[in-house]
Order: structure tokens, then C-alpha cells, then sequence
């Protein structure tokens, strides 16, 4: 089992920057694959980035590609989202997701096993 507890969400000016974190706890962290998705209202959830273990690949959303960064901490079992030149329509509600394990044929969209509770970003214009 593995609990997910995101950070980090705010309200910001489009052009700005946020850094979202997610604390993971559990049995382990430095293998599973972690991703964060996010939901604007109105809307359904949609893939940001994910990132395989240490050093692996990242992959990105078109959207945000060359804008956020997904990084991961093992030691400290934590996950980063770096976001820059915030738009008005990166507003949304932001989740961690965890995988139990890495899926070749389905990266890197499915399948999450671990949901976080989310955070609220808010880029205003």
C-alpha cells in the first residue's frame, strides 16, 4: 500500500511558477513508477507527467512539454512537479498518482494504482 499526501498548489499570475510535491509513504517508493494528472473543472482528469525510478524517463503531456519538469527524490520518498509559465488553463485540481509497477504497453497512462487527495492550482490572467 502506498499513501500519496500532495503539496504545494496556490494561486499564481499566468508567467509564474509553482513547485508541487508529493510525499509518498509506504512499502516502497524507489521502484514504483509516478505520475501527476490533473482536473479542471468541468472537465475529466488528463495525464501531466510521469516519471519512471531513479533516473528513468519522463514523460510529458503536449501541453505542458517544455514548461513543467517531473523530478523524484528516493531518499526522501517524495515526487516534484516543477511548473513554469503558468497559462490560465493549467488551473486546475493536481494529483499524485503511484503505480504498482512499470507497463510498457500502457505508459504512461495507465495503470495508476495510488491516488493523493489532490491541490488546487490556480494561474489567474
Amino acid at each position: 500500500q502506498v499513501q500519496l499526501v500532495e503539496s504545494g498548489g496556490g494561486l499564481v499570475q499566468a508567467g509564474g511558477s509553482l513547485t508541487l510535491s508529493c510525499a509518498a509513504s509506504g512499502r516502497t517508493f524507489s521502484t514504483n513508477p509516478m505520475g501527476w494528472f490533473r482536473q479542471a473543472p468541468g472537465k475529466e482528469r488528463e495525464f501531466v507527467a510521469a516519471i519512471r525510478w531513479t533516473g528513468g524517463s519522463a514523460s510529458y503531456a503536449d501541453s505542458v512539454k517544455g514548461r513543467f519538469t517531473i523530478s523524484r527524490d528516493n531518499a526522501k520518498k517524495t515526487v516534484y512537479l516543477q511548473m513554469n509559465s503558468l497559462k490560465p488553463e493549467d488551473t486546475a485540481v493536481y494529483y499524485c498518482a503511484a503505480a504498482r509497477a512499470y507497463n510498457s504497453g500502457t505508459w504512461p497512462l495507465a495503470p495508476w494504482d495510488y491516488w493523493g487527495q489532490g491541490t488546487q492550482v490556480t494561474v489567474s490572467s
